[in-house]
């Protein structure tokens, strides 16, 4: 109580206050005072541009010129690039390879081929004659402008459509308007792509597992040079005319084919020509193969000896198949698509090996594709009967596309009767009044009502 009043009466003096340790300044407890900075004198700058780099901060960083890139980074910055090259480096490996590769294996089978096809066509490959400039025509006129040698086309016996894809052109023959030749490898430039291919082909019907092949397809004249063959000139055009009309390069509509059993199920599901045929085991051809033909007769003279011959000798793992049609490879979807359109067409397995011997048991089959015009000019000729029953099965589809094609076209006039009807109604609708328009709908209503009750009379 004594020490109580003391307080109030000021007795005694305060307690001093005991100092706090701050430990947010202690840092600045013990720093310098601040220097000035002195100003920067552009005089001087050429004395320290050999100076060392400083680094300017506690991670070590170096700052130097810009293309002293090895002062800056280490190794250790460049682990990834070091992991994706090498991978980079075989993609790119591996797709020059498949490339070569294909192009390599594509050219051995026209250096195998060339001369039965140069025996064969007068002209082979994509060259030709350029057409000459209106200049000289004017400078040296019409004929001596056409036999200069600056407008021949060097002849590329081999062309390249894709990376695995390459083609051949002939023609030049009696029979032939001209031959088509495509060769068909694999992605070899694309490793990942032939293995996903392999992989779901054999998991999935759909899919077919890649291969390597020929297909050659040669069109026939038909009887129509005149239309195919141009000639340069009225004269020419008529000597042409003369010339032809002692040649006969027509045979009668067939589909006929020969076939590896591999093979019959995805032409008969793929080709609606196919589709037309019935199969047949031959005995005179191997248990791998067997005929597909509208006829027995058709087969009679079409299998000769030397056919079943050369293709006992190709052997089950090149020949594919050899068809023989007229008939379109889509099922048609009008009229124009059912004119027949005679052609030939020979696949063939590809070897593996890339030598000249490799070809030597397709390359007799081959020389007989390209003669077969010729004996289907001689002797494809059948009796009416037959020539009768193959026309049958074209002229029902032909029947079937005409029956569509009226119904749609029926279909047409009525749409467009609709509509000239609609627009008279509209146009008749505006010259009325309102009263007018409101007992004119009534009575289209009471007749729609009389055409019902008519149509549940009928059905009752």
């Amino acid at each position: 109580m004594d020490s109580l009043l003391k307080g109030l009466l000021g007795g005694s003096k305060p307690a001093t206050p005991s100092p706090v340790d701050d430990g947010d300044f202690a840092d600045f407890a013990g720093a310098p005072d601040p220097v000035p900075v002195q100003s920067f004198n552009p005089m001087t700058a050429s004395t320290v541009k050999d100076s060392p780099a400083i680094p300017t901060s506690s991670t070590g960083i170096v700052y130097t010129k810009w293309y002293r890139v090895w002062e800056r980074t280490s190794p250790s910055d460049f682990y990834s690039e070091m992991v994706i090259l090498p991978f980079v480096l075989i993609l790119v490996a591996l797709h020059v390879w498949g490339r070569r590769k294909n192009k390599r294996k594509a050219r051995s089978w026209m250096a195998a081929h060339a001369p039965i096809l140069k025996n064969e066509f007068a002209v082979v490959g994509f060259g030709g004659q350029d057409s000459p400039s209106l200049e000289d025509v004017e400078s040296e006129g019409l004929a001596k402008a056409s036999a200069s040698e600056k407008l021949t086309i060097p002849s590329e016996l081999l062309k390249e459509k894709t990376a695995q894809e390459y083609t051949t052109y002939a023609t030049g023959r009696q029979n032939v308007a001209f031959v088509d030749v495509k060769i068909t490898l694999f992605k070899r430039y694309n490793p990942f792509t032939l293995f996903l291919e392999y992989a779901l082909s054999t998991f999935f019907d759909s899919i077919k597992a890649p291969v390597e092949r020929m297909e050659a397809t040669a069109y026939a004249f038909d009887g129509k040079e005149k239309d195919l063959l141009a000639a340069p000139s009225p004269r020419e055009q008529t000597g042409l005319e003369e010339r032809m009309k002692g040649l006969q390069s027509t045979y009668d509509n067939c589909v006929w084919a020969v076939v590896n059993k591999d093979n019959m199920r995805r032409l008969r599901e793929d080709r609606y020509d196919i589709s037309l045929t019935v199969t047949k085991d031959h005995p005179k051809l191997p248990l791998w193969a067997s005929v597909m033909s509208e006829s027995a007769e058709v087969t009679e003279a079409l299998l000769t000896p030397e056919l079943i011959k050369l293709v006992e000798e190709a052997g089950d793992a090149a020949f594919e198949y050899l068809i023989i049609t007229d008939q379109p490879i889509d099922k048609p979807r009008t009229l124009d698509q059912t004119i027949p359109r005679k052609r030939l067409t020979l696949s063939l397995h590809l070897p593996s090996s890339t030598a000249p011997t490799a070809y030597a048991k397709t390359l007799p089959l081959f020389s007989y594709f390209l003669r077969l015009p010729d004996t289907l000019v001689a002797n494809a000729h059948f009796r009416p009967e037959v020539s009768r029953k193959i026309r049958a099965t074209r002229e029902d589809e032909s029947r079937k596309l005409r029956k569509v094609d009226e119904e749609e076209k029926a279909e047409e006039r009525k749409l467009e009767g609709d509509r000239k009807k609609k627009a008279e109604r509209e146009a008749k609708l505006k010259g009325l009044s309102a009263a007018e328009q409101n007992r004119y709908l009534e009575k289209e209503r009471e007749r729609e009502r009389k055409k019902s009750e008519k149509k549940m009379a009928k059905r009752g």
